[in-house]
């Protein structure tokens, strides 16, 4: 009786619908829709954002003469079901050695953020802030010069290799428990930002499609 209950218990497990994996959630179609569906903030002066076509590549151009403004796209994003952000960029040459963690060298190439909002708490907002830095060892981590809920995570640094476009894929919710110690669950903002209006330099940049994935 025993043996004839454990295989239909055996036959009934085997009839339940396998769960399906999440299906990625992109937040750029760089061929279909250019720039659709971002927004521009400006911090000082405006940056150059417009889309290109390299090697038959649909990028993302980004220019910076002393200039500091960034894309944005306001999505919640479930790290429960895609905790993974994946993108790629391209720089065209590193920017002069700087002190990033000072206000007056916290200028970057190329940088992807991830915000989790405050809500009416806005000292609650976290950032995570993956640089392609001009100084810092890949690997390494600092707080933000401007602010201490902004952690800076270098992906890229000067012994990589301008002018190659090069993929990352970050786990996100890994990530926050990481450098904020903070169990995550969503995101709300995901923005891109080429800047150079602290140092007054020039830089250039690309960035590709980014979703998030399982």
């Amino acid at each position: 009786m025993k043996r004839g209950v454990y295989c239909i218990a055996l036959l009934l497990i085997g009839a339940l619908p396998s769960r399906v994996p999440a299906a990625p959630i992109n937040l750029s179609d760089i061929a279909k829709e250019g720039l659709t569906g971002w927004n521009e903030h400006r911090f000082k002066g405006q940056t150059q954002y417009r889309v290109v076509t390299l090697n038959g590549i649909p990028l993302i151009s980004a220019r910076s003469h002393g200039t500091a403004s960034g894309l944005y796209k306001k999505i919640r994003i479930d790290l429960d079901a895609t905790p993974y952000l994946n993108w790629q960029w391209q720089i065209e040459k590193p920017l002069p050695v700087m002190n990033e963690q000072s206000k007056a060298g916290d200028d970057y190439s190329a940088r992807v953020y991830v915000i989790l909002e405050g809500g009416l708490m806005p000292w609650r907002t976290k950032a995570l802030n993956y640089v392609w830095s001009s100084s810092q060892p890949t690997g390494s981590s600092w707080p933000n010069a401007f602010s201490g809920q902004s952690r800076m995570i270098a992906l890229r640094s000067p012994m990589d290799k301008p002018n190659v476009l090069v993929s990352e894929r970050r786990d996100i919710k890994a990530d926050f428990l990481r450098y904020f110690g903070a169990t995550v669950h969503y995101i709300d903002v995901i923005a891109i930002m080429t800047d150079t209006d602290n140092s007054g330099q020039q830089a250039h940049a690309y960035y590709g499609d980014l979703f998030f994935s399982r």
